[in-house]
């Protein structure tokens, strides 16, 4: 038996939404890093710019300053859970909705691992804001990441199979 077998229905569509999730994403970062000079900003609307920041750390920059030992560790965490997602996706028969949802947690996590392994940081382009209060930049693997994680929560509350919600 191969380690690492596809034996679930649903890892025939979603392992490729997870490529199509990170390769949306790296697509999208490296037309920003060709079209933008660092630091950049382009107003769109009056709430939306267009950016060219790069965050060293996690989400709403956490850790951004910690000295370099968080590119590394930050590497390492979502190589991990993208194991370990990918795995789960393959081996473990699902809802579609919790599918889908792990699938773009998935892309968006192998998106910003690869940002952080080339770039030591990860390339944020969309910026929104009402009046001076700017929501942290952030990217399309950001957007995976949050859609999946919503999709999750909808599955596991909503959707779940009755029995396991009267096992609890």
């Amino acid at each position: 038996m191969t380690p690492f077998k596809v034996q679930t229905v649903q890892a025939r569509w979603a392992l490729p939404l997870a490529a199509a999730v990170a390769l949306l994403d790296l697509a999208t970062k490296a037309a920003i890093q060709r079209i933008f000079e660092l630091g950049e900003v382009r107003p769109i609307t009056s709430f939306f710019n267009l950016v060219y920041v790069m965050n060293p750390g996690a989400a709403f920059s956490f850790l951004a300053s910690a000295g370099g030992w968080q590119r590394p560790f930050l590497i390492a965490v979502g190589a991990a859970i993208s194991a370990a997602l990918a795995f789960m996706l393959a081996r473990r028969a699902m809802h579609p909705v919790g599918a889908a949802g792990m699938a773009a947690v998935l892309g968006g996590a192998i998106g910003n691992v690869f940002d952080r392994a080339r770039h030591g940081a990860v390339v944020d382009w969309l910026d929104f804001y009402w009046r001076d209060s700017h929501w942290p930049a952030f990217n399309i693997a950001d957007i995976g990441i949050v859609m999946g994680v919503a999709a999750l929560f909808v599955e596991g509350i909503f959707l779940q199979p009755r029995a396991r919600r009267d096992d609890a």
